[in-house]
């Protein structure tokens, strides 16, 4: 992914410090969209389809707070690669974005050469890693603009279920137990066992008379496999 096709979101509400980075970025061959409010940046990032390759990420923020941005981006987005901009004695803020998805972080102040360079990089492992394309057999997700297709049609689906099928492809081949989804997929969200049954007998329903099979390991979870 190279810098004129790369799109950079700056999440960041000191305004010289925003306009510094946008100028840098943008010399750089960025395209940069900044946001210096929490509550627009939870708008951007909490739903699927934001379009950006990077998100730079102040977690001081008016408004919604950056753990929290993150938290709701991850929820169905674990591929657009988050770089944590924080305060350098903000420790335990760092190791919560850390565990919350975040790529890496940068402590302020910093060197713009430093920024640009953690940008590169992280860019290039996207690129590397194919992060944009998910396949299980005939089945494929974009996730950047969030869309699913099967056997080249598109399968559109309520919120949930699409969180809960990009898991699952994401791990494909591997059983995936109750107690793994509510953390990972439903966190947050008051959910009880027999609701994901019902998410899971939905998905099953949508993939029949496809090569994609959701079956249930007893002991283990649910695992999602392409018989082609």
């Amino acid at each position: 992914m190279t810098p004129d096709t790369a799109s950079l979101l700056l999440v960041e509400d000191d305004a010289l410090l925003a306009d510094t980075l946008y100028d840098a970025l943008s010399l750089a061959g960025y395209r940069v969209d900044a946001l210096e409010d929490g509550d627009a940046a939870f708008t951007r990032l909490a739903t699927p389809g934001h379009g950006h390759a990077l998100v730079l990420l102040d977690l001081n923020l008016p408004g919604r707070g950056g753990l929290e941005i993150l938290d709701a981006m991850r929820r169905h987005d674990q591929d657009t690669p988050v770089l944590i901009l924080t305060a350098r004695g903000a420790i335990e803020d760092r190791v919560k974005g850390l565990d919350l998805g975040a790529d890496d972080y940068l402590a302020k102040p910093f060197a713009l050469d430093e920024l640009e360079a953690r940008v590169r990089a992280l860019l290039r492992r996207r690129q590397h890693d194919d992060g944009t394309q998910l396949h299980v057999g005939t089945l494929h997700f974009d996730t950047l603009t969030q869309r699913f297709t099967l056997d080249e049609a598109s399968l559109d689906l309520p919120p949930r279920e699409q969180r809960l099928l990009a898991y699952l492809m994401r791990h494909a081949g591997e059983p995936i137990d109750k107690a793994r989804l509510l953390e990972h997929v439903f966190s947050n969200e008051t959910l009880g066992d027999n609701a994901i049954e019902v998410y899971i007998h939905r998905l099953r329903r949508r993939l029949a008379g496809s090569s994609l099979t959701l079956r249930t390991v007893r002991g283990l979870g649910y695992l999602l496999e392409s018989e082609a």
